[in-house]
């Protein structure tokens, strides 16, 4: 049998001194025949041009900078593989990674799945192994800084993690892809809230490793798309039911984001992502009807996949949170019951 077809998609953007050796590691890997698509959205760095020169690589340039979400668009619809795998410019994939993910996707039932991903300077440790989602949309890397060995069976996720995950290219085009709009943040949980209202699971590999070179960084753009990109996931994903049963602990959410916004000093940005909703709201009422009829599973369903806790473990709480916990702990015990009455 020939080895799965596999179309790697990887985005450069600035400086990217990890690029050479994520576009290496990816062409070495075995078990797979894979090609390399490098999305350049306005790479500084001389890796580029490197890349450029690998056997297997394929590098395109948009006239602008398309963001994540569309860059990944773009690098899917180049694409040849049977399957697509979604590699960050700082991830190293061990060589038997990507053929171990594929197996798993390729599974009855699984939607997609994802990479044990490591942080570089210490492998022992996770950078994430699936990502949590609270039940307001908030969503972080889970187990971060914890030890690998915690983490060594394989699972069901939430969330997957835009580092390296694998889904079958049939499938991307059913759903078309990430949302562009999105641009950047939140559009891995958006599609992972997709396949799960689908009926399909996603999976965590402890074995396919990769070695993510992070960096937990804030400015003003990714708190605004951060924000933003999460009421869009909620207000287009979510069934209205959910939104009427959730909707004060939602605002309580708003308040609390927009408290910590203005004591951040960011809080042009959180009423920006509020004004970018109003300006795209015939957008968002299109994209809501869509995604409510391409459903099959009702959110009381998936109730189990959310959490009532926000834990981070990559940044330091804000003043409060043990209170927000408690309150959206006692909202989710009254509310989950109902959920799953639909």
């Amino acid at each position: 049998m020939r080895p799965p077809s596999v179309t790697a998609v990887m985005l450069a953007y600035g400086a990217e001194p990890w690029l050479v050796d994520a576009a290496r590691a990816v062409l070495a890997s075995t078990g797979v025949d894979v090609e390399l698509v490098v999305v350049d959205n306005g790479c500084t760095g001389d890796g580029i041009d490197v890349v450029k020169g690998l056997p297997g690589v394929r590098v395109i340039r948009p006239e602008a900078n398309t963001g994540y979400s569309g860059g990944c668009n773009l690098g899917a619809a180049e694409a040849t593989g049977d399957w697509l795998a979604f590699v960050n410019s700082d991830a190293i994939v061990a060589p038997d990674a990507l053929d171990k993910v594929v197996a798993v996707a390729a599974e009855p039932g699984v939607g997609a799945a994802m990479a044990s991903i490591r942080l570089a300077h210490d492998p022992e440790l996770i950078n994430t192994s699936g990502n949590p989602l609270h039940f307001t949309g908030l969503s972080w890397a889970g187990g971060n800084g914890e030890p690998a060995s915690a983490h060594a069976r394989r699972t069901v996720v939430p969330s997957l993690s835009g580092c390296c995950f694998v889904i079958s290219r049939r499938r991307w085009a059913e759903l078309d892809g990430f949302p562009d709009e999105y641009f950047a943040y939140h559009e891995d949980t958006e599609l992972s809230l997709r396949l799960w209202q689908r009926g399909l699971r996603l999976e965590y590999v402890p074995d396919a490793v990769v070695l993510h070179h992070y960096e937990f960084s804030r400015n003003d753009l990714k708190l605004y798309l951060v924000e933003r990109n999460r009421l869009i996931t909620l207000l287009t994903a979510y069934q209205g039911r959910t939104l009427a049963l959730l909707a004060p602990m939602l605002l309580l959410t708003e308040a609390a984001m927009l408290a910590a916004a203005l004591a951040g000093g960011w809080g042009p940005q959180k009423t920006r992502g509020w004004a970018w909703l109003w300006r795209h709201r015939d957008w968002l009422r299109a994209r809501r009807r869509r995604l409510q009829a391409e459903r099959t599973v009702g959110d009381g369903t998936l109730a189990d996949l959310m959490t009532a806790r926000v834990a981070p473990s990559n940044v330091a709480a804000p003043p409060g949170m043990g209170a927000f916990n408690a309150v959206a702990a006692a909202w989710w015990a009254l509310a989950r019951p109902l959920l799953a009455r639909d």
